[in-house]
């Protein structure tokens, strides 16, 4: 399979979208835990109970063919998947990392844009997530509502009249609602401001977290920022505080950047070369050294240093050149140098493309 094709057909399509201050949020997701009264949790579910979840929600869906006509959703099962094919539902944010490792007996839906996809058997019974490129938190979360809407017309979700719904985590009792941004802050790392600003947004009851989540790095300078409080707030207030943060990082962003191309323009622009260089001529490149090079090469697209490059070349290389993806190219299983190899032929192809 040609490299044009390849990232044709592996990039999910909203991925390719840009979206509202997309210069610095990659992404925004909002993500609805539910779970189903009658059922014990996923981790205490049998074989057998677990299928007539999976046969519940699928029954909740299909009813009028209300969201499959909307959305066209496929539903795809866990224990049917190969390890490396689930790998590459991680590494595309699709799924969880706990759903393909640990849910033997789970299962996800996904739309044809892939701008959302709902887990079951995962931590709960449902989990429904809404992805949009840029900072679109308001449209993913009204997207999400809307599905969840659907899905509880037909179903009898878990909910306390004071709690709120019911959830295999305490940490998601409430409104079940995770919302996430994922956002692009070279300039706060290299000006050495972000150690500054992780503890402000922590004691403002928010997380940082890694591109994937809980208990991941943030490499490129992907930092994820999220809510933890789910219980005493409304959606709405989650959203708009959330919001509300994510504003005032993008100012620190912004105001970094041009500290650093007014003070240290000859420094920043060698910096950048340096780094397209190293994307352009390696053979061997580890994936932390490629995600730093890609969020270099990002930054000096959007302070327009870089020229004839595209910008979604960061969002597609940091999939890319993840190990599942890197394995799918290749069409076999291969080992770590094998993928470090792998990594610095598919990079140089890519570049080649921009520059042809």
């Amino acid at each position: 399979m040609s490299l044009e094709r390849f990232i044709r057909d592996a990039i999910s399509p909203w991925m390719k979208r840009e979206g509202p201050e997309s210069d610095i949020v990659l992404s925004s997701r909002v993500r609805l835990a539910r779970n189903l009264q009658q059922y014990v949790f996923p981790i205490a579910a049998d074989k057998e109970s677990a299928h007539q979840v999976i046969e519940a929600i699928s029954s909740c869906i299909n009813e009028k063919n209300k969201v499959s006509e909307q959305q066209n959703l496929e539903m795809l099962m866990m224990e049917e998947l190969k390890p490396l094919e689930k790998r590459v539902l991680v590494e595309k944010h699709l799924i969880s990392p706990n759903l393909a490792e640990t849910a033997k007996y789970g299962a996800v839906l996904m739309n044809d844009d892939e701008s959302v996809s709902i887990m079951i058997n995962e931590e709960d019974h449902i989990r429904i997530q809404c992805l949009a490129p840029g900072l679109q938190l308001e449209e993913v979360l009204q997207k999400a509502n809307e599905m969840d809407n659907i899905i509880e017309e037909h179903a009898d979700y878990a909910f306390d009249e004071t709690r709120g719904y019911l959830t295999s985590c305490p940490t998601n009792v409430g409104t079940g609602l995770r919302a996430s941004v994922m956002m692009h802050l070279p300039a706060l790392v290299l000006t050495k401001k972000i150690s500054r600003i992780i503890p402000a947004i922590n004691q403002l009851g928010l997380a940082v977290r890694g591109i994937y989540g809980e208990g991941t790095e943030a490499q490129g300078n992907i930092f994820q920022i999220s809510n933890q409080m789910t219980l005493g707030k409304s959606e709405e207030d989650i959203i708009e505080d959330l919001a509300g943060v994510v504003m005032q990082v993008i100012q620190q962003e912004r105001a970094a950047r041009q500290q650093l191309k007014d003070g240290l323009k000859l420094q920043l622009e060698d910096k950048l070369y340096r780094s397209l260089g190293t994307l352009e001529n390696s053979r061997i490149i580890q994936s932390k050294e490629a995600a730093k090079c890609l969020s270099d090469v990002r930054l000096g697209i959007d302070l327009e240093i870089l020229e004839g490059i595209s910008k979604t070349i960061l969002n597609e290389l940091m999939i890319l050149t993840q190990p599942g993806f890197l394995q799918q190219y290749a069409g076999e299983v291969l080992n770590p140098e094998e993928r470090d190899i792998r990594r610095a032929s598919l990079i140089r192809e890519r570049i080649k493309l921009e520059n042809r």
